[in-house]
């Protein structure tokens, strides 16, 4: 079984930055994909960035292209989610999650951390 916490959401004003970071127990982040989503209120859930097992990244969604970053420690077991530039549009609440070998779909979530961006 996975773990997933998330932590370092909050409130910034636009144009300023926060890093969100999850911590996985259970497996080691070599036998995991991983990514991070979001869901805005009153919206559907997201697909931000994704990374490989093999720590390839894989996927930006478009509007965060050039602002966001997602990165991995695998000594620590963590996937970070560096993020520049925000936008009132980035208010969300960001969401950890994992899939194992063979898995078509996220089947490990965290509990999410929230991000508010004031204009």
């Amino acid at each position: 079984q996975v773990q997933l916490v998330e932590s370092g959401g909050g409130l910034v004003q636009a144009g300023g930055s926060l890093t969100l970071s999850c911590a996985a127990s259970g497996r080691t982040l070599s036998t995991l994909d991983m990514g991070w989503f979001r869901r805005a209120p009153g919206k559907e859930r997201e697909l931000v960035s994704t990374f490989s097992r093999s720590g390839a990244v894989l996927y930006y969604v478009d509007s965060v292209k050039g602002r966001f970053t997602i990165s991995r420690d695998s000594a620590k077991n963590m996937m970070y989610l560096l993020m520049n530039n925000l936008k009132p549009e980035d208010t969300a609440v960001y969401y950890c999650a994992a899939r194992g070998t063979g898995n078509i779909l996220y089947n490990y979530w965290g509990q999410g951390t929230q991000v508010t961006v004031s204009s």
